[in-house]
């Protein structure tokens, strides 16, 4: 059913504050789901079910399907919308706050979510900063947000660095504003991110290493020995000297660099 009619039904509006836009097109639905690639026995983790529409996709592929929703208005219309599908369980509660490898432990899993735009980014950082992360994502996110999780040198970003040392990245569909209910402002896309075993570069560990990745782009449009210095401490001349070692020009900037060269930087600095 149109999120629109179920949401008049039951009498519950749209909220802005949190990023409330209901995905509906069936064949958009029905892409995503396919593109998780889920085998009967996986657990699909839903973050944001809003009215069921994709969880009604997912659950007859998956062993079960856990569902986080934050607005619990939204309860009786997925109490009805989804009473068919016994693998599935919904739990009202801000997905930043959920105890995940408690959740999910032993299984593998998989996250397939329509995120609010305004907090992509933490939820992204906590799930492949997790102690047990997921096999893959399945993400809907702004279409600029997820032009910024592809970028390459020369446009990189800390995004970027950060979502491609821990999988491989691909916009897999672009989806316009008629597609969900209210219209967003803007396109969006459906990201897949297939998260490696195994980070592609080696790194002295990851705490140091986005120490110097969030150093090198504090100040992003100044030179690398100027905005790695304020970023650790250390003086413009040491923070050139520690590049050179690196065989990085001093001079580059942060968005030139490739993922190995913030790795080769990570170690040089950790060996000082």
């Amino acid at each position: 059913m149109n999120p629109k009619t179920l949401l008049d039904d039951y009498e519950v509006a749209p909220k802005k504050s949190l990023g409330q836009n209901f995905l509906h097109d069936p064949g958009a639905l029905e892409k995503i789901a396919a593109s998780a690639e889920i085998d009967p026995q996986d657990t699909v983790l839903e973050i944001g079910p809003g009215t069921g529409a994709l969880t009604e996709f997912l659950a007859p592929l998956a062993k079960r399907v856990i569902c986080v929703e934050v607005d619990e208005r939204l309860k009786p219309i997925l109490d009805e919308q989804l009473a068919a599908y016994p693998n599935v369980w919904v739990i009202y509660q801000d997905i930043l706050t959920v105890n995940i490898p408690a959740l999910i432990q032993p299984d593998e899993y998989i996250v397939v979510a329509n995120l609010p735009y305004y907090i992509t980014t933490p939820i992204l950082s906590m799930l492949l900063e997790s102690a047990h992360k997921p096999r893959r994502m399945i993400l809907t996110v702004q279409w600029e947000v997820a032009e910024r999780m592809i970028a390459k040198p020369d446009d990189m970003n800390q995004l970027a660095v950060g979502v491609q040392y821990f999988g491989h990245v691909q916009i897999i569909n672009k989806l316009k504003p008629a597609t969900f209910w209210p219209r967003p402002n803007v396109d969006s896309a459906v990201v897949r991110i297939d998260v490696y075993d195994e980070p592609p570069v080696e790194v002295p560990g990851e705490r140091a290493f986005f120490r110097v990745v969030r150093a090198g782009f504090g100040q992003k449009r100044k030179q690398l020995k100027n905005s790695l210095g304020a970023g650790m401490g250390i003086s413009h001349a040491a923070a050139a000297e520690l590049l050179e070692q690196a065989d990085i020009d001093p001079r580059r900037r942060a968005e030139t660099l490739s993922l190995e060269e913030w790795a080769t930087l990570t170690r040089v600095i950790a060996a000082q």
